[in-house]
């Protein structure tokens, strides 16, 4: 067999190789397959380029395979040579060309897909953190006397309070809290309601161009008008309901039980069977304890053999 021959015949092993999917990502990883088809687009023999190509069409099917194909040593540059190579048939240059933009758009296409995904993440945590709301704006508020729970308490009631408040974050440690509020309300009222617990009095922590923090005292004498919320429901009573009654046991009616009925009947009727059997094997076993302790004290009394004497008994 000729040279030509082996050729051929190992190029279509690896087609017949490659055409079935589940092959496609092994042949890849192997470290030899790929640079032997690279080796046979340069075959004098048309018939053995023409497989190779075939088996890289094959495997340029798999997505996860395109960029390694793309990026293995010389395999563009054989492409391109097969696509320009004036004795290679139309069929041939056809398959090499179509090889060659799937691999050549790979790139393209996993970096729109990370910048679409990277834009899917932006947009979901626009959409969760509000950072494009412009109907709500952030203040970040440093209060002192914020020492315990009670204070806590106290700041919390009077900024319930303020109409247009939509949510608060307390850090204790730093003594800080983090208000949510509309746009159209102003960061005095928040330090006017504060300040009016005559306990405790808050400044506003601003960013400045440098990155660091600074805080800015609200003016004691201006007077900036608050909303308040005047419509905010009582909390529900804490006892207990008086309908119920701790001296009563309460079960449900047509619970998942009841469709068991027949499984629990069956049981206990199990139960009692071998309930009664260890009764009478009891029973038995008592029984001959005891013939046998008769025939041992009629034995002894006697003088007879017990087996015997029980026999004539």
């Amino acid at each position: 067999m000729s040279a030509e021959a082996d050729a051929l015949t190992v190029v279509n092993q690896l087609r017949d190789l490659a055409a079935d999917p589940l092959n496609r990502r092994a042949i890849i990883e192997d470290q030899g397959c790929l640079p032997g088809l690279i080796l046979f687009l340069d075959h004098p023999n048309p018939q053995v380029v023409y497989s190779a190509l075939l088996a890289m069409r094959y495997l340029a099917e798999c997505r996860a395979n395109r960029e390694k194909m793309k990026s293995e040593l010389g395999m563009m540059l054989s492409l391109q040579n097969v696509m320009q190579k004036g004795t290679s048939p139309g069929e041939t240059k056809l398959l090499a060309s179509e090889i060659y933009e799937i691999l050549q758009s790979a790139g393209k296409e996993e970096a729109e897909q990370a910048e679409a995904a990277a834009a899917s993440c932006r947009r979901k945590a626009h959409f969760f953190l509000g950072s494009n709301n412009k109907r709500a704006k952030t203040v970040v508020l440093h209060i002192d006397g914020l020492d315990d729970s009670t204070r806590r308490g106290l700041c919390e009631e009077a900024l319930l309070k303020i109409r247009g408040v939509i949510s608060f974050t307390f850090q204790m440690a730093v003594k800080r809290c983090v208000v949510r509020i509309r746009s159209d309300l102003k960061a005095e009222a928040l330090g006017t309601a504060i300040n009016s617990t005559k306990v405790m009095k808050a400044q506003q922590v601003v960013k400045t161009d440098s990155g660091g923090e600074l805080m800015v005292p609200f003016q004691e004498d201006s007077v900036v008008l608050v909303e308040e919320n005047t419509d905010i429901p009582d909390y529900l009573p804490e006892e207990e309901s008086p309908s119920r009654e701790q001296d009563k046991a309460v079960t449900r009616i047509g619970s998942i039980t009841d469709g068991m009925g027949w499984l629990s009947t069956a049981a206990n009727f199990l139960s009692r069977s071998f309930y009664c059997k260890e009764r009478r094997l009891d029973c038995c076993f008592h029984r001959t304890v005891l013939m046998f302790s008769l025939e041992k004290w009629i034995s002894i009394s006697v003088g007879l053999p017990g087996k015997k004497r029980v026999n004539k008994m």
